[in-house]
């Protein structure tokens, strides 16, 4: 059983993760190329890919403490959760695919909406994770989590509501992109977040696949997805160094 400060300190981590990566995102897509110019963005794809690396690299090394750092342990839990278990392994595609999709509205949604606006739209995602439990997992609400959810949708409401301040009169001077792809982009990450998640929970319920194994094949499958993205736009590091170029993409 976790200690309470254990449980207080990993919750503010949560949070110093999540609104540092949101930040982080939004400056990376809305900032100028070095010397000013109108040059091309990097491929969101390519993020998604190194993030999806870095998540097999912490999920292999949690498997390696879980078997006292034995790589022969390692070999044989991945050979047996992978290749012995092909037809679980084809289940796991379907939320990888779904997840690939999602990781890269985020960077759209980013690249046409303010921190802010986005970080409070996003959490849809509940309310889809709700309805999704309930349709696939036959969970049941109660009273005040359906009130909660509702007062979730009407702050989100709240915010995309327009304003007539002089404010949001000079922000919308500066060019930010467009609020409705950005918008679009949300809805549809969250409709996916919450659809991959729950899927990926009743996978894990149905199966004997373990959580860890699970995780590594769907980022293992991740990484597929976008090495195949990859190829098709012929490039990996396009435009982050921000110079100029004939390619013409701006993912």
């Amino acid at each position: 059983m976790a200690s309470p400060r254990l449980k207080y300190v990993s919750l503010g981590v949560l949070v110093f993760q999540t609104t540092s990566l949101v930040l982080t995102m939004r400056y990376s897509r809305t900032t100028l190329p070095s010397g000013g110019g109108e040059g091309p963005r990097y491929l969101a794809s390519s993020a998604v890919v190194v993030a999806e690396l870095m998540k097999i690299l912490a999920c292999l090394l949690l498997v390696l403490k879980e078997h006292s750092y034995s790589v022969r342990a390692l070999s044989s839990i991945l050979r047996h959760e992978i290749i012995h278990k092909p037809a679980e392994t084809l289940k796991l595609a379907i939320p990888s695919g779904i997840y690939t999709l999602q990781n890269n509205l985020l960077y759209v949604a980013l690249s046409n909406l303010d921190a802010a606006t986005y970080q409070v739209t996003y959490q849809l995602k509940i309310l889809t994770t709700a309805l999704f439990s309930v349709s696939m997992l036959g969970r049941r609400l109660g009273v005040y989590q359906w009130l909660s959810l509702l007062s979730l949708m009407a702050g989100v409401a709240l915010v995309q509501w327009p304003s007539d301040s002089p404010g949001a009169e000079a922000k919308e001077a500066r060019p930010t992109g467009s609020p409705f792809v950005g918008v679009a982009a949300v809805l549809v990450a969250c409709c996916s977040s919450g659809f991959a998640g729950v899927y990926f929970e009743k996978i894990l319920k149905e199966s004997k696949q373990s959580a860890l194994g699970g995780l590594v094949i769907a980022a293992v499958i991740n990484v597929f997805f976008m090495g195949a993205v990859l190829v098709i736009v012929a490039t990996f590091l396009y435009g982050y160094e921000g110079k100029t170029s004939p390619n013409p993409s701006r993912a």
